[in-house]
């Protein structure tokens, strides 16, 4: 890195800090709802709201933070992740509970939401040279994934804790709501101590021609990427953390220090996997990495329900993992690659608010189908095939590109 090398410490130090709590939370929210007298269907809808919510949260701080402030943006972020925290751990009232993780930042998939993703990128895009980009992309997924992964075998074993030291139903869910809250608040104070080094210059932020969304010369190849990772997210909603932890317990009733274990290795090998893409895009390119790998990582997620017990459909997950996210850092790397400097928060922005926008409806039907006998292995079936789709079309649009790192 140049520039800030102590930006570039600190954004990935944040980046740890929030992916363990998002980790953390995954495998026991569904089961924490359900605890505190949610029907399936009010779990559903909870979960599907939250992504909403993070949808126009984001939307909102990504496509103004390069005006706002970058920094100022993650604070608010890290305060909206607190917040929703506290009110969950401070009430099991459904309204309550909806209002909570539509404003704040709940993340029940394990993965990246809010608004932190794309301001972190076009921070890091801002103190790295161009040529390490994706290098450096790898390395920043590969610390979220390992954070993930922590985070999950901590929050299997906290509640397993709970529940051995006397705490029952919901109450053993609580320290775990209660340290993803904390993070929340040293997130803050991590923020807080980013240097004027992460801004956009202010020449570089005012726009030569009409903006819609913080976008003006790239707006065309950014909503047509948009349209894509949409379709991606739409598939990969059916099978976010928390609902394939809800789908072992169900189908092969695994216990949480075991679900806690599985997510453990499943995000160790991603995060593994994704130091390889910067190696495999200086030779094949972003797009052919971005597809080469993706597509055999869904055939295995379609074989997972195939398997005729728990050891067989956790390898399936597990080899599944160990190439599914070679993608990320180059999709990073392509979108931040494809846009002028100044539009990179808002590309980034737009882009991740697509996704969250593509998976608003797919976990709440996820939760449904694995609820139900005959519709338990479907998400599994859907999330595979629409993920296939988008690997196609991905490819027929952009192959003919020669962006690498």
């Amino acid at each position: 890195m140049h520039g800030s090398i102590r930006d570039g410490w600190l954004l990935f130090a944040t980046r740890g800090a929030r992916m363990f709590g998002y980790g953390l939370l995954s495998v026991v929210l569904v089961l924490y709802l359900v605890k505190v007298g949610l029907t399936e269907w009010e779990t559903g809808l909870l979960l599907s709201l939250t992504l909403a919510g993070d949808t126009l949260i984001s939307l909102w701080l990504t496509t103004t933070a390069d005006r706002f402030g970058r920094r100022r943006t993650l604070i608010v972020g890290g305060l909206l992740m607190a917040m929703a925290g506290i009110v969950f751990v401070g009430t099991s009232h459904f309204a309550w509970l909806l209002v909570a993780a539509t404003i704040g930042v709940i993340s029940p998939s394990g993965n990246e939401i809010g608004p932190f993703l794309s301001v972190e990128q076009a921070a890091l895009s801002q103190i790295t040279p161009d040529a390490r980009r994706t290098t450096v992309f790898a390395w920043y997924n590969l610390v979220g994934s390992f954070s993930t992964a922590l985070g999950a075998l901590a929050g299997g074993l906290l509640a397993s804790a709970g529940q051995h030291f006397g705490l029952t139903g919901a109450t053993a869910f609580l320290p775990v709501l209660l340290s993803y809250a904390a993070i929340g608040v040293v997130l803050v104070g991590g923020f807080a101590l980013l240097s004027p080094a992460i801004e956009a210059a202010p020449a570089a932020s005012l726009p030569r021609t009409r903006s819609v969304l913080g976008l003006h010369e790239s707006r065309s190849i950014v909503f047509k990427l948009s349209l894509l990772f949409a379709l991606d997210a739409l598939g990969g909603g059916f099978v976010i953390q928390s609902v394939i932890a809800y789908w072992f317990q169900k189908r092969f009733n695994l216990d949480l220090a075991v679900l806690g274990t599985i997510f453990l290795f499943a995000n160790l090998f991603a995060g593994v996997s994704a130091l390889a893409a910067g190696w495999m895009a200086r030779r094949i390119g972003l797009i052919n990495t971005m597809v080469f790998t993706h597509l055999p990582s869904n055939i295995l997620l379609i074989l997972v329900p195939l398997m005729p017990n728990a050891t067989l459909a956790v390898a399936m997950l597990l080899l599944r993992f160990s190439i599914s996210q070679m993608d990320v850092p180059t999709r990073q790397a392509y979108t931040m690659a494809v846009v002028r400097p100044d539009e990179r928060s808002a590309a980034a922005g737009v882009t991740a608010v697509a996704r969250s926008a593509g998976a608003l409806l797919s976990p709440g039907l996820a939760t449904i189908f694995v609820g139900t006998a005959g519709l338990m292995s479907l998400p599994f079936f859907l999330a595979g095939g629409l993920k296939i789709v988008y690997d196609v079309l991905l490819y027929r649009a952009f192959s003919t590109t020669t962006k690498k790192p």
